[in-house]
């Protein structure tokens, strides 16, 4: 498969990563000589520098053999041209990033008349995300899957002493459910029975939503189970405008502190029943005029990492349940569970989840980048034709990175050992660390006759000829 992405930007990069990954011909193109070259230095793309709405640079790069083409600049208009341009010169498919909530209302016709075959808009994505937590009645939840039933969660065990200098295997109530992960100092730990958790890890858990739901009941914090009633918003950008609006739909009292004063006016405009106030969200005076103390969760999605995490820093100070921080540098990530912020959300990891769902076709129902994208999780539906049906899982012999956390077979959810056996038409949902994902693609990717049918015969006619 070959892949054009236009825009080096923090978006292009990952997703240029997270391709190559996969054995993908990915080509970058960027107006930004500097960006080109930084990208040399550590990922092996093929990289030009040119203005994607060059005609010129699209054919070098051989447009019309191009299975997608992605357009993730900074202006939804010339993402608009570049995917047009592309179609009109033979490219397959194409993918543009538009944030403006004015398109969002024509996209369809947008769509249809400029020959964009799918869309991506990581701030309204974010603001689902963020609006999906709060409105949900416990801790972070890393994604639903099987039509919502296995969920998987991810919540600090702080100092809790029924987790403490424990064993996964001797802890009480986890029958059902399977630890997929830790996250200790900012390293990914993939557990068995005997790993011993320490204080401060954070645990990432899959399993079917009804026991899911009992062990969160059960041991997350009371400030999890709280219904959010109250929040505020400080940052009044695309996301504060769509997370605003889908929190009061749902009868959610919204503020929004915002340091533009036209934004202002214009998002009085645009919502109702949300309280607009023109001041500095980092002014903690402020803050403590709008009975930031009252509530239920703040939120910060200013354009500065370093605000959003400090301003959710000194809320949790003065008493704010649930606290969230939009950050878009990846290093950052490493240390939230360390900070004491209980959330915080990445656009690009959003998008990028979004874009490889797509790229990946029908038989990936999703994706959601986690671990700051050093792992994902995967929802596929197996293929009658794959050489693995009829194998049990300890058959396949899979790295220690990819772990099959559930199979949700004529809509039961089985969580699987050893001796289970893959079905055709399972939905199975795989916890993999971004290192195997190669692995992970030959695993459901590759039809009978690949590439996996030659090396499953091989590794078959190895382990029959040892056992003679």
């Amino acid at each position: 498969m070959k892949v054009v992405i236009v825009g080096a930007g923090k978006l292009g990069q990952k997703l240029g990563e997270a391709l190559v990954s996969e054995n993908i011909d990915v080509t970058l193109i960027d107006d930004n000589s500097k960006v080109i070259d930084r990208i040399n230095e550590h990922m092996d793309v093929l990289t030009v520098v040119a203005n994607g709405i060059d005609i010129r640079a699209l054919r070098e790069v051989n447009v019309d053999k191009t299975d997608l083409l992605v357009a993730c600049t900074d202006s939804d208009e010339t993402n608009t041209v570049i995917c047009t341009l592309a179609k009109k010169l033979g490219c397959k498919q194409t993918i543009a990033r538009i944030r403006n909530p004015e398109y969002m209302k024509q996209l369809d016709f947008i769509k249809a008349e400029m020959g964009i075959d799918h869309t991506i808009n990581p701030d309204l994505a974010t603001a689902t995300s963020i609006a999906k937590y709060l409105l949900k009645s416990y801790g972070f939840n890393t994604g639903d899957y099987a039509s919502g039933k296995v969920q998987m969660i991810d919540f600090n065990i702080h100092h809790d002493e029924e987790f403490i200098g424990k064993m996964i295997k001797n802890l009480q109530g986890f029958e059902k459910l399977l630890i997929t992960a830790i996250s200790r100092n900012g390293v990914i730990i993939i557990p068995d029975g005997t790993t011993e958790l320490l204080e401060g890890d954070v645990i990432y858990i899959i399993g079917k939503s009804e026991e899911i739901e009992k062990v969160s009941k059960h041991f997350i914090d009371d400030y999890y189970k709280k219904t959010v009633s109250k929040v505020m918003i400080l940052g009044g950008g695309n996301i504060g405008y769509y997370l605003a609006d889908k929190l009061s739909k749902a009868k959610i009292q919204v503020t929004i502190i915002e340091q533009d004063k036209d934004r202002c006016v214009e998002l009085c405009e645009l919502l109702d029943d949300v309280l607009v106030i023109h001041g500095d969200g980092t002014d903690i005076h402020l803050l403590e005029e709008e009975s930031l103390s009252t509530m239920d969760a703040l939120v910060g999605v200013t354009g500065f990492d370093e605000e959003n995490l400090l301003m959710a820093l000194m809320a949790k100070q003065a008493g704010v349940p649930k606290t969230i921080s939009k950050i878009s540098r990846p290093s950052y990530s490493k240390i939230i569970d360390r900070i004491g912020v209980d959330v915080a959300v990445n656009p690009i990891y959003i998008t990028a989840s979004n874009i490889l769902k797509f790229i990946r076709g029908g038989k990936v129902v999703s994706v959601s980048l986690l671990l700051g994208g050093d792992a994902e999780v995967t929802e596929i539906i197996i293929d009658k034709d794959l050489p693995i049906i009829n194998t049990t899982l300890s058959e396949l012999k899979l790295p220690k990175g990819i772990i099959i956390g559930s199979i949700v077979r004529h809509g039961e959810v089985i969580i699987p050992k050893g001796n289970t056996v893959i079905k055709p038409g399972d939905r199975i949902v795989v916890f993999c660390l971004s290192e195997d994902l190669e692995t992970l693609q030959l695993f459901f990717k590759i039809q009978k006759g690949g590439i996996l049918s030659e090396l499953w015969n091989r590794a078959k006619g190895t382990r029959e000829h040892s056992d003679n």
